[in-house]
């Protein structure tokens, strides 16, 4: 099943601008839409209020392929993306971004999805260029430079500590700039769940989690 995915709120490109890019982009690579996805909201909710979109999230089976005109028509927050993205990828489902012609499923490698990301959180700053800082976001940061370098090193294998002495920083520090940005999540954290019993990270030994079911679980097993 190939789905084209589309959400209107304010200040998002129209519904027959993303119909339009998807539907040129699917002719260009030969995909067959199958079904139209809207999502409509009269606001730019955050992800844990988009039900709909959960739901929906929640029926991908392997296989399916959704198409979006744009990364950022998902979620225009990096940290949420990653979850978006962490949850299709657990359902082997290939995601075509149609204006960067991207391809994201499981054999896509992380140090490639990255810069997505980080161009994401570019627009998100230029959008909010204001006096302050807008609640829940995040400031610039002396590693920002080293980003890049950091996702290729974690990918690597190589541990904090180590990464911290290649660039010649503090390891708190360098932990902390991480774990603030999902720089960790995104390599290997809430992307894959290793087996700690197996110490290499082949294939047969990694498990994607889908964060809105493992979120689910754990309320049920508090309420039970």
């Amino acid at each position: 099943m190939v789905y084209a995915y589309m959400r209107q709120v304010p200040e998002f490109p129209h519904l027959t601008r993303q119909q339009s890019d998807v539907l040129s982009f699917s002719v260009k690579k030969e995909l067959k839409i199958d079904k139209e996805v809207v999502e409509y909201a009269t606001k730019n909710l955050a992800l844990e209020e988009r039900g709909e979109f959960e739901a929906f999230l929640q029926t991908m089976q392997e296989g399916n392929t959704v198409v979006v005109s744009s990364l950022y028509i998902l979620s225009d927050k990096a940290e949420e993306l990653i979850k978006v993205i962490t949850c299709m990828l657990s359902h082997s489902v290939n995601l075509w971004i149609a204006d960067s012609n991207t391809l994201m499923n499981k054999e896509a490698r992380m140090v490639d999805i990255f810069p997505l990301l980080n161009a994401l959180r570019k627009e998100e700053k230029a959008k909010t260029n204001q006096i302050g800082r807008p609640k829940g976001s995040k400031s610039s940061s002396k590693f920002d430079v080293y980003r890049g370098e950091v996702v290729s090193l974690l990918s690597k294998g190589m541990s904090v500590s180590a990464i911290a002495r290649e660039l010649n920083v503090t390891r708190s520090s360098l932990k902390d700039y991480i774990e603030s940005r999902g720089i960790k999540e995104l390599v290997e954290g809430a992307w894959i769940e290793m087996n700690e019993s197996v110490g290499t990270r082949g294939v047969d030994n990694v498990v994607l989690i889908c964060p809105f079911e493992e979120a689910r679980r754990m309320k049920e097993a508090k309420a039970s």
